[in-house]
């Protein structure tokens, strides 16, 4: 009888620090997919006083959590400003900016594909602000979740303005994550999300007072700051700190992967609001998408002969020379 390979079996060591962060990761996603149903119920509402008021939110509450249990915030210094500033300038204002500019030129569901493109763009370049080459397996798996993400969103229509938005989406939601790596060695996911949130306070309550104006605060409905709560609490303060978790420990490129949950999520959101049941070609894509996330997270089974509890490097030069082999 053969022996299940322990690099595959749920008691596998490696499989099992990885697990935790596959799930926080997961639920990251899940509660972004989340912010689709939400978002809808405030179209008519002033769209920067919206986020302006999400991101402050977020921002108290996550200071209020990581003062109540102790946690450790860092002060940013140097270049760590940079790297900070440019999470919120490029991952969380200027992203907006093109939503909403690219609508006008887009249909949604054409700027929803160009988000199903991360993971193959963090595959590609996040190993390489790690100091690392981007593993082929890595790049095939996101390949695969970003051809499962647009199956599920589907296609629309566009000029060519709106393919430009599109891209610049795709860039902007890319550097939320790319952006961090530098910084989350020091400041944790903790530090991270506090620092990007009240930096994208200040960001989006500028462009409330110039375009909204200062009094659209007061024209905010109890259903408006109920969806607004959901998006601070949820979407951003909950959100940030699982999935700079999972970067962190991750990494970047194998953390991409779990961007392919947020469409999948946002499908059977709509379902459980009263949408339609999604159609063949969705659950085809949810199936690919999963396809995709078990060839990039699930550790590959061991060489033939090698001790799956030796490190990959031992494991490949014991296959190499037959007569380390039988040293072992």
């Amino acid at each position: 009888m053969t022996t299940p390979s322990p690099c595959l079996s749920p008691t596998s060591p490696r499989l099992r620090r990885r697990g935790p962060a596959v799930l926080t990761g997961t639920a990251a996603m899940g509660l972004v997919g989340s912010s689709a149903a939400v978002s809808g119920a405030l179209v008519d509402a002033p769209l920067w006083t919206v986020q302006a008021l999400r991101y402050a939110v977020a921002s108290l509450l996550l200071l209020a959590v990581a003062r109540a249990s102790g946690r450790r915030l860092h002060r940013p210094r140097g270049r760590e400003w940079a790297w900070l500033v440019g999470v919120c300038a490029v991952g969380l204002v200027v992203f907006n900016v093109a939503l909403v500019r690219g609508a006008a030129h887009a249909e949604p569901v054409v700027l929803g594909v160009a988000v199903a493109g991360v993971p193959l763009l963090l595959a590609l370049i996040g190993p390489l602000l790690e100091r690392r080459r981007p593993g082929t397996r890595a790049v095939a798996a996101a390949a695969v979740v970003t051809g499962g993400a647009v199956l599920v969103q589907g296609f629309g229509r566009s000029d060519a303005t709106g393919l430009a938005w599109a891209l610049l989406v795709l860039a902007c939601e890319a550097g939320f994550t790319l952006l961090a790596v530098p910084v989350l060695a020091r400041h944790g996911a903790w530090g991270v999300s506090v620092h990007a949130t009240w930096l994208a306070a200040l960001g989006f309550g500028a462009l409330a007072v110039l375009i909204d104006g200062p009094s659209a605060v007061l024209a905010l409905t109890t259903a408006d700051l109920l969806a607004v709560a959901h998006l601070a609490v949820g979407v951003t303060a909950v959100a940030f700190v699982l999935w700079y978790s999972a970067v962190r420990r991750l990494g970047a490129g194998r953390a991409g992967l779990l961007t392919g949950v947020a469409p999948v999520a946002a499908a059977g959101g709509g379902v459980l609001l009263g949408g339609p049941v999604p159609g063949v070609v969705v659950w085809s894509g949810v199936a690919v998408v999963t396809g995709g996330l078990v060839l990039g997270l699930v550790p590959a089974a061991p060489p033939s002969g090698a001790d799956p509890a030796w490190p990959p490097r031992a494991r490949r030069r014991v296959d190499a020379d037959p007569r380390a082999r039988e040293a072992g």
